[in-house]
């Protein structure tokens, strides 16, 4: 989002307001085919800084990285850390890297080559196990740093240092986008993830305001996947399909035009509550019930209905036992069996 959020930053004059520092969160989109940990839709939060060089501003912005990813329950990661130089240093540095490729072209990829002449610092970026090897060999980015981009560079890692930041460099590690200049980094979850690993990633925009339209000013930000934190922390099982608390069964006509304001109900009540809403028989419903994942089946018929009660089944253990008919008591009731709380009617 950090392209936007410029934008934005410019057509407010956010710099007149003496606002140098946001962060968001929300829904982005990308045009890819879906792998673990990488979807179509995903969900992003971040931060920006605008208008400040130092790079006591990198480190600043590196150790709430850090927090950020602690706190999602992220324990086992890596702070990666680079510098890709600026526009002064970078274009030696891009000619050496074009000559060491285009000797080991045959073996790359379609998009490498591709890359190699339009943009080849993404080739350093390739997930391809098999490039990474051949890529030991290439220049680094880092014995091409002019002298101030590598004053700025040595300030970053001196002041990780002073703060007791563990960190690690990557000469290759180039981030995907084109506005970067010097400090780039990542966070890597070591477990969880295969090679999506980044959950977390950022760095340095001097000049992308300008190019935007707005004043000459530093930018620095990062952002981190929501949905990575999840799966790298253990809170997000994208293996497992999403559970349900109960799934209401209705046996009949009448029981069936009853069934969605009780559904309803049950989920103001906080459940997480499947039906039928086409009526199939009771054998078909309780096969949806069996695949819902849900623990308790509700059924409601004619019966329950004249009663005032509905059946309750445990679909875990096949006990069925009558229960209550108001929402909330089935709740309540649901919730109990489910903590082993006890085995109230």
């Amino acid at each position: 989002m950090t392209a936007s959020v410029c934008r934005a930053f410019i057509e407010h004059a956010l710099e007149r307001r003496g606002v140098g520092r946001l962060w968001y969160i929300g829904p982005c989109f990308r045009r890819e085919r879906p792998q673990k940990g990488r979807y179509r839709q995903f969900h992003q939060v971040g931060m920006e800084v605008f208008g400040e060089s130092a790079p006591e501003t990198d480190v600043e912005a590196l150790e709430l990285a850090l927090e950020v990813v602690r706190a999602a329950g992220v324990g086992d990661a890596a702070l990666v850390v680079n510098s890709i130089g600026d526009e002064r240093c970078r274009p030696a540095y891009r000619e050496a890297l074009i000559a060491f490729l285009e000797r080991v072209a045959d073996r790359l990829g379609e998009d490498s080559r591709r890359r190699l002449r339009t943009n080849p610092l993404r080739v350093l970026d390739s997930k391809d196990e098999g490039e990474q090897a051949l890529f030991a060999d290439a220049p680094r980015i880092t014995d091409h740093l002019c002298d101030d981009c590598r004053a700025h560079h040595d300030r970053v890692r001196d002041a990780l240092a002073r703060l007791g930041v563990a960190f690690e460099e990557d000469p290759r590690l180039v981030r995907g986008l084109d506005y970067y200049v010097r400090t780039t980094f990542e966070i890597r979850a070591r477990r969880g993830l295969g090679a999506q690993n980044a959950v977390l990633g950022g760095g340095r925009y001097d000049g992308l305001v300008r190019e935007l339209g707005g004043p000459d000013m530093p930018g620095l930000g990062w952002a981190a996947g929501i949905e990575r934190l999840l799966l790298a922390g253990g809170a997000l099982d994208e293996t497992a399909p999403p559970r349900l608390d109960v799934y209401v069964v209705t046996l009949g006509e009448a029981a069936r035009r009853d069934a969605l304001p009780l559904v309803q109900r049950l989920r103001g009540a906080g459940l997480a509550v499947g039906w039928d809403p086409a009526g199939h028989g009771l054998g078909g419903q309780m096969k949806r019930a069996g695949r819902s994942g849900a623990r308790f089946a509700v059924l409601v018929g004619d019966d329950e209905r004249e009663r005032g009660t509905t059946t309750i089944k445990d679909l875990a253990t096949g006990e069925q036992f009558e229960g209550p008919g108001e929402p909330g008591r089935i709740a309540d009731l649901v919730r109990s069996r489910a903590s082993g709380e006890g085995n109230r009617r």
